[in-house]
């Protein structure tokens, strides 16, 4: 029989997933912190006695890796490791019924639109005056800031409206509190997230108001960078390029998940767009804002992907030339609008394509990269590790774009600060360079 923890409560929260889920987990931690609680995130030495897992239901493999992380935390409870196991967000949201079933030793399981209930439980109140009030788990200098939750449109392979609801705008004034807030923690980048921010301002303002936000976040004092993450290409602002062009605190960079370019298939996707408008696009931001990186992703293997179709995505890859870009293997998801299609295209198939795309994208940015040698550019510099500094450009986000790599052995940086770099090589993906 096991004893019942007699040590102080300490919380661990792990979060899985893309960057919202991290924001969210934050939010959790910060209102934690002010009730009192001892929280920690993904403590690698497992201390808490309670354990939050913030979980992702996007995709096969994303859901598989949060069922693995139930399931490994709720071993530990057996094994009286941790006192208790709660169970949050998109897979919690989704497959609630299903996973109380299957791990019925989880003490309970919340949605993503449980915060209240979910801190009640862990003898915490909900506070609202804490606007803008989170224990960042990102590096000192940058962080994450959510504009808006949810999405309204009606893409065929994606499930996120399922888990996340209705496209809900933050109001401008409640973003620029927590941007300040950030500031005078010592935040310099702020990154723009939400399912769509194309969308933002639509529900509160009647109209598209990213643009609107950026010129109210640019005056927030001790912000460098903001960048722009998960715009929609079917009715993107473009007042947003003028303040992009103007303003030197919003980076030249744009994230924005295009997924196809063959019309049929755009149109099974329920993307509202064609080949034609989407490249007219591109031209569009490349005119307006010709430093502009682009980052997108594509899917390959969607349903009745013919070699046809995928050989008309390689040709238009070649064409565009996106300074960053990401291809997925096609996932099958229930509930969504493809799932009544057939998923015809065979696994092995789904991958070489993959590999494909990668492989003309990897030459492709090798080749942007030579062209950036002997230049300087200003980096803000993320981390030491071993023998080298690594830092990026304003067209590089954290984790998925490119580095820039000093050598500590022959040059000083400081984390977290701005420096002058010159680049004297260039590889795939990354900048070697010296302080200038």
């Amino acid at each position: 029989m096991r004893t019942k923890s007699i040590k102080k409560n300490k919380i661990n929260v792990v979060t899985l997933g893309c960057s919202k889920n991290i924001y969210d987990s934050e939010v959790l931690m910060g209102q934690l912190k002010a009730n009192g609680k001892n929280v920690v995130h993904e403590d690698e030495n497992d201390e808490g006695n309670i354990v939050v897992i913030n979980t992702c239901g996007f995709i096969g493999k994303a859901k598989e890796e949060s069922v693995n992380t139930i399931l490994h935390y709720a071993q530990k409870k057996e094994a009286g490791e941790v006192d208790k196991v709660f169970v949050s967000g998109c897979l919690s949201e989704r497959y609630k019924p299903d996973l109380e079933k299957e791990i019925p030793n989880v003490d309970q399981y919340f949605g993503t639109h449980d915060l209240p209930n979910l801190l009640k439980v862990l003898e915490a109140d909900y506070k609202h005056e804490l606007i803008g009030e989170r224990l960042t788990t990102t590096p000192k200098h940058y962080a994450y800031l959510k504009i808006a939750e949810g999405c309204d449109r009606p893409c065929s392979f994606c499930a996120i409206p399922l888990m996340r609801g209705k496209h809900r705008s933050t109001p401008i004034e409640d973003i620029v509190t927590e941007a300040e807030k950030l500031a005078a923690n010592g935040i310099k980048e702020i990154m723009l997230i939400a399912q769509d921010l194309t969308y933002y301002g639509l529900d509160i303002y009647k109209k598209r108001a990213l643009a609107e936000l950026l010129e109210a976040l640019v005056k927030v004092d001790g912000i460098e960078w903001i960048r722009l993450h998960y715009a929609f290409p079917t009715g993107f602002p473009m007042d947003v390029l003028e303040v992009m062009k103007r303003e030197p605190k919003v980076c030249n960079y744009l994230d924005i998940p295009l997924q196809h370019i063959n019309t049929e298939l755009l149109k099974s996707m329920k993307r509202g767009t064609t080949h034609e408008k989407t490249t007219a696009l591109i031209h569009k931001f490349r005119e307006v804002v010709p430093e502009m990186a682009i980052r997108t992703t594509l899917i390959v293997g969607y349903p009745g992907e013919t070699e046809e179709m995928f050989q008309e995505l390689k040709d238009w890859v070649e064409e565009m030339r996106f300074e960053r870009l990401g291809a997925f293997e096609y996932s099958h998801e229930e509930n969504t609008g493809a799932y009544v299609l057939e998923d015809d295209v065979p696994e092995e198939v789904k991958f070489r394509r993959v590999n494909e795309i990668m492989e003309i994208q990897s030459q492709i940015s090798w080749e942007l990269n030579q062209q950036k040698i002997g230049k300087t550019f200003r980096c803000l510099f993320d981390r030491k590790d071993g023998a080298y500094f690594y830092g990026r450009t304003e067209y590089d986000s954290p984790d998925v774009d490119n580095d820039v790599i000093v050598d500590a052995r022959e040059h000083y940086v400081k984390i977290g600060e701005f420096v002058d770099i010159k680049i004297y090589d260039a590889g795939d993906y990354d900048l070697y360079g010296i302080p200038v």
